[in-house]
C-alpha cells in the first residue's frame, strides 16, 4: 500500500471516532499497519482533529518504534499500538479512546458480561480487563507496559484476538482492533454501545446473569463462524 493511501485511512478512522462521538479533545487516537512495509501510521500527539490533515499523520517502524516519515510527533500511546502490531499478527488496525462508559467499566476495573446478542454478535464473551499495572510498570516505559498487559491478559487466559477484538486497560479505557482500521473503529463503537447496554441493564437488574453459551455461540458464529450466513454473499 502507497504511504498516501496509508495516512488516508488513518485520517478518516480518526474523524470516524470523533463523528461516532467516542472522543472529546483530543483523547483518542487510531492507526493502521502496513505489514508488508513494516510500519504502521498513527494520529499525531495532541493535534486537534478539525486541524489535522492526513499528510500530517506520522510513520513509525514496528520494528524499531522511531518514526520514519512525518514532521509530527505520532500520538503518545504509540508504543502501545506498536506492542498490538507486534504480538497480534492478524490485526491490521487500532483504536483508543476515552468514550464515556466503556471508560467507567475500566475505572471500576470490571469486564463487560456477555448480556445480550448486540454484544454476542461481536465479541465471542465478555470484554476483559486488564490487571492494574504495578508502580515500576507506570514509571518506566508506561506506554509499552500498557501494551504488555493487553497481550498478558489475553495469553494468561487463552482469549483469541480475532474473537473478542477489545479490551479495558484498568483505570485508563478501551482499546479495540480488527482486520483493518476500519473494523477496528467498528468495534470501538460496538464497545461503547454494549457498555452502555450493561451499565443500563444492570441499573434494572443487578443481578442479570450472561447470556448462555448456545446463544453466545449462536450469535457469533452466524457471523464469525466457518458457516456464518448473516449478510449476503460476496
Amino acid at each position: 500500500m502507497a504511504h498516501h493511501e496509508l495516512k488516508e485511512l488513518v485520517y478518516r478512522a480518526n474523524l470516524d471516532i470523533v463523528e461516532a462521538g467516542l472522543v472529546e479533545l483530543t483523547w483518542g487516537n487510531a492507526s493502521a499497519v502496513d505489514r508488508d512495509a513494516g510500519v504502521f501510521a498513527i494520529k499525531p500527539s495532541g493535534v486537534d482533529y478539525d486541524a489535522m490533515r492526513p499528510d500530517d499523520i506520522p510513520l513509525v517502524s514496528i520494528e524499531t518504534g522511531e518514526r520514519v516519515e512525518g514532521d509530527l510527533n505520532p500520538s503518545s500511546d504509540t508504543p502501545t499500538h506498536r506492542v498490538l502490531y507486534q504480538q497480534f499478527p492478524s490485526i491490521g488496525g487500532v483504536v483508543h479512546t476515552h468514550s464515556d462508559v466503556a471508560v467507567s467499566w475500566a475505572q471500576a476495573a470490571e469486564p463487560i458480561p456477555c448480556l445480550g446478542t448486540t454484544h454476542a454478535d461481536h465479541f465471542y464473551g465478555e470484554v476483559p480487563v486488564t490487571r492494574r499495572m504495578a508502580e515500576d510498570e507506570i514509571q518506566s516505559d508506561y506506554e509499552h507496559n500498557t501494551g504488555a498487559v493487553i497481550v498478558e491478559r489475553f495469553r494468561d487466559d487463552d482469549i483469541a484476538p480475532a474473537q473478542v477484538p477489545g479490551v479495558l486497560v484498568a483505570g485508563h479505557g478501551p482499546f479495540t482492533w480488527g482486520a483493518d482500521v476500519a473494523h477496528a473503529v467498528e468495534n470501538a463503537i460496538v464497545l461503547e454501545s454494549v457498555a452502555q447496554k450493561a451499565m443500563q441493564t444492570y441499573t434494572i437488574n443487578p443481578n442479570a446473569k450472561p447470556i448462555d453459551q448456545t446463544l453466545l455461540d449462536k450469535h457469533y458464529l452466524r457471523k464469525h463462524g466457518e458457516n456464518a450466513y448473516y449478510g449476503q454473499e460476496r
